[in-house]
């Protein structure tokens, strides 16, 4: 027994690996996504999707934001679910695509940099984070033949630039750089002419957040897979800030505040400002 518990404290405490993936996938492979026997046929459409997330560069950092609404089929399936999450204390990810699998990959890649944190003593780079990532899509192909696809964004603070830095992905991995700015989800096409037009190069923070609001509603007037802000509900988009000082979430109360002032002028103008010509 005393021979027994030796091993197991040894296999934990020197896996062998900075990569909390690799040392499950030696100790409990069963317990990963991409290890799991196929699906007898696609579920896709029977399961809540995600999906619109849009980031944008700002003076000092990023900006992402994620709507709530999460559908199955025709079906709005959920109207407050979350789809943007910290991932350290200087990035952050979001999901488009099966939601289950998507929040999956999104805590268990918030655990693999945590533990590659605390067995190498530093955090990874911004390229390194992105390309960590990058494996776990491209593990989760199988899945995504079956249905369950999962495509995030990731966005950090990279503190060698001092600035922001936008990740993009596809079903095989990636990652693609963006800049200055991205959307994903099935409302990804509309935000991200909405940003075309609102987008001002190192805009503060405040006015970045103002952009995501505005495209996050340009989306939601077009795809009826994106919900808008919900005011009777009081259900407002999730929306981060990462700047040197770290990742923000922004309060609800915060956000209302320019979700209100947004619908006011909008109630004026309800296509939403325009691009000056010059």
């Amino acid at each position: 027994m005393a021979s027994q518990q030796a091993w197991m404290n040894n296999l934990f405490t020197n896996t062998g690996s900075s990569s909390f993936t690799e040392f499950v996938r030696g100790y409990a492979p069963e317990m990963l996504p991409g290890t799991r026997e196929a699906l007898p046929a696609p579920v896709g459409d029977q399961i809540p999707h995600a999906t619109t997330i849009v980031a944008v560069t700002c003076a000092g950092g990023v900006v992402m934001a994620g709507d709530r609404r999460a559908t199955s089929g025709n079906m709005i399936s959920n109207r407050d679910i979350e789809k943007v999450f910290r991932t350290d204390e200087y990035s952050c990810m979001g999901i488009a695509g099966t939601a289950s699998t998507g929040i999956e990959m999104a805590r268990l890649y918030q655990v693999e940099l945590e533990h590659y944190e605390k067995l190498e003593g530093r955090s990874l780079s911004t390229e390194g984070k992105a390309n960590r990532l990058a494996t776990f899509v491209r593990n989760n192909l199988g899945a995504a033949m079956q249905g369950l696809v999962v495509v995030p964004i990731f966005a950090a603070y990279d503190e060698r630039l001092d600035g922001g830095r936008i990740f993009g992905y596809d079903v095989g991995g990636g990652p693609y750089e963006h800049q200055p700015y991205h959307s994903i989800g099935s409302g990804s096409i509309f935000a991200r002419g909405s940003l075309k037009k609102l987008y001002r190069e190192n805009s503060a923070p405040d006015e970045a957040v103002l952009m995501v609001l505005q495209a996050l509603y340009d989306a939601a007037d077009d795809d009826s897979a994106t919900g808008g802000p919900d005011v009777t509900r009081r259900i407002w988009p999730v929306v981060a800030v990462i700047t040197a000082d770290g990742y923000r979430r922004l309060p609800d109360e915060e956000i209302a505040s320019v979700v209100e002032g947004m619908l006011a002028a909008r109630m004026i103008d309800p296509d939403g400002p325009t691009a000056p010509l010059r």
